[in-house]
């Protein structure tokens, strides 16, 4: 259920690359707690940009971003780890150990509460490895929890990086392009997984997308980009195909 209290805001953000690219210009929103949002627009557009300030893995050049009304921007060593812990990121080329186990990949999630000398050791609780199991029995993957990564389809893959986030007991979900690669039965399996997600746990889901059928059909509201800048900004009842359609065109 969406709550009006934003879990993640952006304040006058800007991030200007070394080389001068504009990733993001003057990004302005909040993130309501709860809040299934598709992020939509052109590759370049600044989506994965946007996405990535929200976990530190991009910094931004100035603004600021908090979440769950804290800033974030000088979070380091501690504060850093605790603040990764709870958003989990799902990437479009799955980020798997493709020769370790499903069941190790998915363990690789909780190595935030792990000393580093056990997790590199595998010395995983026996709770923890229940855990796992539960994680990949909500994306109907628990027979595979043996099984090499690499022995998996595309589609399982992604429901083991799936996996692997819940094991983080994650607040926020950032899912980067995560159905590029898929074939459309496989892409509806991935996108009903987060959705479920979203809705039965809470979780605050933020999708980046190329589709405007799919985006339609999953998010609550729909923000567009393009050159950095938002363009667009709708919760999904107040949304149009033809809306959508500009966001595509170029500048």
């Amino acid at each position: 259920m969406v709550q009006e209290t934003p879990i993640i805001s952006f304040k006058n953000v800007n991030k200007v690359y070394d080389n001068g690219t504009v990733g993001l210009k003057d990004i302005n929103f909040d993130i309501p707690r709860g809040q299934f949002l598709v992020v939509v627009g052109l590759s370049g557009a600044g989506k994965s940009t946007l996405l990535r300030t929200i976990n530190r893995m991009h910094e931004i050049t100035s603004g600021e971003i908090r979440v769950e009304d804290e800033a974030i921007d000088r979070y380091k060593g501690r504060s850093l780890r605790f603040l990764r812990r709870k958003i989990g990121m799902i990437f479009q080329n799955f980020n798997l150990v493709k020769r370790s186990s499903v069941e190790r990949n998915v363990l690789s999630g909780r190595v935030s509460y792990y000393p580093t000398w056990k997790s590199l050791l595998g010395l995983f609780s026996a709770p923890d490895k229940q855990k796992a199991v539960q994680a990949l029995q909500r994306v109907s993957l628990a027979e595979k929890l043996y099984a090499r990564a690499d022995e998996l389809s595309g589609g399982q893959q992604q429901r083991v990086a799936i996996a692997r986030t819940l094991m983080q007991n994650p607040k926020i979900i950032l899912a980067d392009e995560p159905i590029a690669s898929l074939d459309p039965l496989t892409t509806k399996t991935v996108m009903d997984i987060l959705k479920r997600l979203n809705q039965e746990d809470g979780i605050t889901v933020i999708v980046n997308l190329h589709s405007v059928t799919l985006a339609r059909e999953y998010a609550d509201r729909i923000v567009g980009l393009r050159a950095g800048e938002v363009v667009y900004d709708e919760p999904i009842a107040a949304v149009t195909a033809t809306d959508l359609n500009r966001v595509y065109q170029e500048v």
